[in-house]
């Protein structure tokens, strides 16, 4: 948590935010936790990415716009491949705080306060930038505010018609070094699609065709935001943070005696865990009961984000306790943040080698386990920017420079999106074929 100076203008803040309108609404939250519960239950799969840490200064409509379009794309070769639904998760539209693992950092040889978010402090690295200023946290309200806006006129307003879709992913394979690969699957899509406007399944007449469901999702870090935003629903008396629709807690706030998971604890949204290589069943256990008392499906995700060097041995020890105790919680995937390196030129990436071949393990566990594997978490843009190496274009530590964006860690592009979208549709495919789900069998 960051300290402010000025306690009174912090009190102001909170006080004007909590008498704004909700971001989201309770019933959306729960529309979330029943196909969440679906996907614990084997039958659809979670497709979750966005920005690392959203900007004050780099936000348009067409950066929102063409993040929803790479999500879209990668939703539709899911669903078709493994023939589940997919729900859509976004990193956006209240991403703007970071847990840092120092208070201060240094910038040419000056010693300053970390830079934490858009929502706290400011990037530009001077001491009067890097002050916590309560004030932000209005900005970043009303940032998300348009955000979602602008998400619920796209996915309702014809935007994410699948016929749109297809034409989108069509031209990626076309333009693709690596087409021939995914050619016959863009040419499967085509063909179903021109199946079913010959049966009368067409936009105009089935409204599932050209509109589709959007979350959205964030790490509860900044504790005085969360709390301002969380209301009392009317229809059921509990209580829902209406920042997001999911929430979640990261490696440095799990803490089943901390603040955040305390907080938590007291909301009904579904709610994520991150899960790196020091995550035991010893320590995420008392978490998830505390969390989730009940045991209700689709309220607890727990997102793995081991790194590929620790995955094959820690993951299995956690998945099969948890499992035996019989938690239903969902298993998801975050090959990015055990993945981070530090290339020669000094930029901080990932390579798109490393995230595949964590992905792969995270299916060959669960494939060994006969369990299911149920969703992914990326950090990505709809942007060309050039963060992560590797590829179908295959980007060197010299292209890093070319279009660097991120205020925090590197993204996938959305060329590099959709090649994980197709390469994890084929994993899905053959886990379905080859595999099943126990629990869907029972």
């Amino acid at each position: 948590m960051p300290s402010y100076n000025d306690a009174k203008a912090l009190r102001d803040v909170e006080k004007r935010l909590e008498l704004l309108p909700p971001l989201v609404f309770a019933g959306e939250a729960r529309a979330l936790e029943k196909r969440l519960a679906q996907a614990v239950a084997g039958k659809s799969f979670v497709l979750q990415g966005g920005d690392c840490a959203e900007s004050f200064v780099h936000y348009s409509a067409d950066q929102i716009r063409d993040l929803l379009k790479v999500m879209l794309e990668m939703a539709v070769i899911l669903t078709f491949s493994a023939a589940c639904p997919v729900i859509k998760i976004g990193r956006v539209a209240g991403q703007f705080a970071k847990p840092r693992s120092s208070p201060t950092e240094s910038h040419d040889g000056q010693e300053l306060p970390s830079y934490r978010g858009d929502c706290i402090n400011d990037i530009t690295p001077t001491l009067e930038a890097r002050q916590a200023d309560p004030e932000r946290m209005i900005q970043a309200y009303h940032q998300s505010s348009g955000t979602l806006n602008l998400l619920r006129a796209f996915t309702q307003g014809g935007f994410a018609d699948l016929h749109k879709v297809h034409s989108w992913t069509h031209k990626f394979v076309h333009d693709s070094s690596a087409h021939i690969a995914y050619r016959a699957l863009a040419e499967r899509i085509a063909e179903s699609l021109a199946f079913m406007e010959a049966c009368g399944v067409t936009s105009n007449s089935v409204a599932q065709v050209r509109e589709t469901d959007f979350y959205t999702s964030h790490e509860a870090l900044l504790l005085h935001y969360e709390e301002a935003l969380t209301r009392k629903d009317s229809l059921t008396g509990s209580f829902y943070n209406c920042s997001a629709h999911m929430l979640w807690l990261g490696e440095r706030t799990r803490a089943p005696e901390g603040a955040h998971a305390k907080f938590l604890r007291g909301v009904e949204n579904p709610l994520g865990i991150k899960c790196g290589p020091s995550a035991t069943a010893e320590r995420i256990l008392p978490l998830i009961d505390m969390l989730n008392p009940k045991n209700r499906p689709g309220r607890i995700s727990l997102i793995v984000r081991m790194g590929v060097n620790e995955i094959a041995e820690a993951f299995p020890k956690l998945l099969q306790q948890i499992e035996k105790e019989g938690r239903k919680v969902l298993w998801i995937c975050d090959p990015m943040h055990g993945n981070t390196m530090r290339a020669k030129n000094g930029y901080k990436t990932r390579n798109f080698k490393t995230i595949m071949r964590e992905i792969e393990i995270f299916f060959a566990i669960h494939r060994a386990e006969k369990t299911w594997p149920g969703g992914i978490h990326l950090e990505m843009t709809g942007d060309s920017v050039t963060e992560c190496l590797g590829g179908a274009r295959s980007l060197e530590e010299a292209n890093l420079q070319d279009r660097y964006h991120t205020h925090c860690d590197p993204r996938l592009n959305a060329e590099q999106a959709l090649e994980v979208g197709f390469l994890v549709a084929n994993l899905l495919a053959n886990h379905q074929k080859n595999v099943g789900n126990k629990r869907a069998a029972n």
